[in-house]
């Protein structure tokens, strides 16, 4: 592959068909997940080598929790200990967790993991990880919303950048790339706002398979599009 240019500051992934994939290969869901995770790292050293700033992970959403039982305990189990064990290696990478989403009702062990994972000392910060966990974006905007009113701001000076200020990206760009892998064509309440302007990436590989030169082949794709804004 030619020499990537235009690199995307900001990279959004919905990370699709664990599970699918898994079956595929005569084994539960769970399985699928577990090997998921070798894509996260694979990704992730990719990110850092191209110099992307910011990445974003759906890892788990409000939805959910609508799944199997059996499945969700295991989601929040292999959630916990990957964080657990994956988060010095990261510090040492230059990798800062941060985690976005309602994780006040998440597990006890889980939540002491994120807490942890999120006040390491990182000495030089290549890469901003950003989890998705336990989130929807109708969630965020509705919280976002109920907060300002909470503190009283007057509706003439609600605006765009206010809203922004008040959802859990603040202070982070917007994504300029979103990859969604498995063949599904659509959002799935994830990053609603943050998404306005992004360009979008849609590859029928599952999560388990996409590694660093699928990468590479998305920011391919976006560095051939031309960014409008909404402009000519």
């Amino acid at each position: 592959m030619e020499e990537l240019r235009n690199i995307p500051e900001h990279i959004a992934i919905i990370m699709d068909g664990n599970g699918r994939w898994a079956a595929q290969h005569g084994h539960e869901r769970l399985w699928g997940h577990s090997h998921g995770v070798e894509s996260v790292r694979s990704v992730v050293k990719k990110s850092v080598e191209l110099g992307v700033r910011y990445l974003t992970i759906y890892a788990f959403s409000t939805e959910n929790w609508g799944r199997p039982q059996d499945e969700v305990e295991g989601l929040m189990k292999l959630l916990s200990t990957t964080i657990g064990n994956e988060t010095e290696e990261l510090a040492k990478s230059g990798v800062r967790l941060k985690f976005i989403g309602n994780t006040d009702v998440l597990p006890e062990n889980l939540k002491e993991q994120i807490s942890k994972a999120e006040n390491i000392y990182i000495e030089t910060e290549k890469l901003t990880l950003i989890i998705a966990l336990n989130y929807s974006s109708r969630w965020e905007i509705t919280t976002a919303l109920r907060n300002i009113v909470k503190e009283g701001i007057d509706v003439k000076e609600i605006n765009e950048t206010l809203i922004s200020d008040h959802l859990c990206t603040r202070g982070i760009p917007d994504p300029d790339l979103l990859i969604r892998t498995s063949g599904e064509i659509r959002l799935s309440n994830f990053l609603l706002w943050q998404l306005s302007y992004s360009e979008m990436y849609f590859t029928k590989i599952f999560w388990p398979d996409f590694d660093g030169k699928a990468l590479e082949d998305a920011i391919a794709y976006y560095s051939k599009r031309n960014r409008r804004w909404g402009k000519i």
